[in-house]
């Protein structure tokens, strides 16, 4: 786990950001990647790691982890490849004081695995009745601010985008008009009508992203919009983006894979939030996505048996996704014939790009977060494959294409198959 000064021989380099996807050999020291294809002056090995017929890429970045019980979370970061991680302020107690982002901070640099970047409440307790304290909790380690899946009023967040615009803090926002969606547990539409389900319409997700980009419009906050998942949703971001606005989105990496049709007779694992799309919608979120007009993110949220173990309507919604992120983005951009290092892109530069912070990248004098993969590994998803303390996934079974075999966070090895 110590430090040590690495070479990683014969891989093929994919670094997005810089361009880069070639064979070459990457060297790491001090915890930094101190050179690429030759070594740096008076470089010598500790370890030298033959890394033949394998990719090594920036360590993924994630825009949305629900940690739970953190250890085995952060365990299941890293074996997936993920290095760096957003955790929605949504825990329990939620995110609105600046201890416990301290603590939660400190709790991760103890762990030692993949680093945390927490959003912080915008409203105390997530109420939405009064805005927390931005500027400590912006000084306790947040990187942005988030009502997560809780309900505000307009007001509110209009003085929440003033505030944060004058500060040039982010805000992230979940998009859904809580009265459109009101006890609504699938997609609003053929699938959801004859299991006998309360829909939750497309325009709960339009209306909101409309009000949040006027808003932005009239404030100039920095806006990103999470897990969309419509494809009107992401037609009002793409138009937002072409008027120039500084507003970005995301994509559950769930979302690009499965539509409403995937809920099937009642199962659980299937139950999202925001719910599983029409068809045609999962296709323009591809789309979206395969044109950088959205991120991917994994939206990992373990959820125990108890909560899955239920009536469709009453399970607890949410799938795990860290340890699955590369694999599924392998096999949407096989499907969509999008090149690899673009596909990369949207999970490490591009996600750190939108968070803010310095990661994402192969470039010399860098942080060495690095992920090393085995791109045609074939594996089966099975319970006892997973770190996640969450096993809910409606992937179970799946054969999956694509597996991690290192991955290094600040030039120590923090998983090794």
């Amino acid at each position: 786990m110590n430090r040590q000064h690495l070479h990683i021989r014969n891989a093929r380099l994919i670094d997005p950001r810089n361009h880069l996807d070639e064979p070459l050999d990457l060297f790491v020291a001090d915890g930094r990647i101190a050179a690429i294809g030759e070594p740096p002056a008076g470089f010598s090995a500790d370890r030298s790691i033959d890394a033949s017929g394998l990719i090594a890429c920036p360590g993924l970045v994630d825009l949305s982890t629900r940690l739970g019980a953190i250890e085995p979370e952060l365990a299941a970061a890293v074996a997936g490849g993920v290095t760096s991680l957003a955790c929605p302020p949504d825990t329990k107690p939620p995110l609105d004081e600046p201890g416990l982002v301290e603590r939660l901070v400190r709790r991760s640099e103890t762990i030692g695995l993949a680093r945390v970047y927490p959003i912080g409440a915008l409203t105390h307790a997530l109420a939405g009745q009064r805005l927390a304290e931005m500027n400590g909790l912006t000084r306790a380690g947040c990187i942005g601010f988030s009502q997560a899946n809780q309900p505000i009023d307009t007001q509110l967040l209009l003085r929440a985008m003033q505030y944060a615009a004058t500060f040039s803090y982010a805000l992230r926002l979940r998009p859904q008009d809580q009265f459109l969606a009101r006890d609504g547990v699938a997609h609003d539409g053929e699938v959801a009508s004859r299991l006998g389900l309360t829909g939750v319409p497309v325009s709960a997700e339009t209306v909101a992203i409309a009000t949040a980009l006027q808003l932005a419009s009239e404030t100039g906050v920095r806006l990103h919009l999470s897990r969309l998942s419509s494809a009107a949703g992401v037609a009002l971001v793409r138009a937002a983006k072409h008027a120039r606005m500084p507003v970005s989105c995301d994509v559950s990496i769930h979302h690009l894979h499965l539509s409403e049709m995937d809920i099937g007779y009642f199962d659980s694992n299937a139950r999202f939030d925001p719910p599983l799309r029409a068809q045609s919608d999962r296709d323009a979120l591809r789309a979206a996505v395969r044109e950088g007009v959205a991120a991917i993110c994994s939206d990992h949220t373990p959820v125990d048996a108890d909560g899955k173990q239920l009536p469709f309507a009453e399970a607890v919604p949410g799938a795990i996704g860290l340890e699955l992120l590369l694999p599924l983005t392998l096999l949407w951009a096989q499907q969509v014939q999008l090149p690899l290092a673009d596909a990369l892109a949207r999970i490490t530069c591009d996600a750190a790009e939108i968070l803010g912070i310095d990661a994402g990248s192969l470039s010399i004098g860098s942080r060495a977060d690095i992920c090393v993969f085995d791109p045609d590994e074939a594996w089966r998803l099975t319970p006892d494959a997973l770190r996640s303390q969450g096993k809910n996934t409606p992937f179970l079974g799946y054969e999956m294409s694509g597996r991690v075999r290192m991955t290094l966070v600040g030039g120590r090895i923090v998983y090794e198959a």
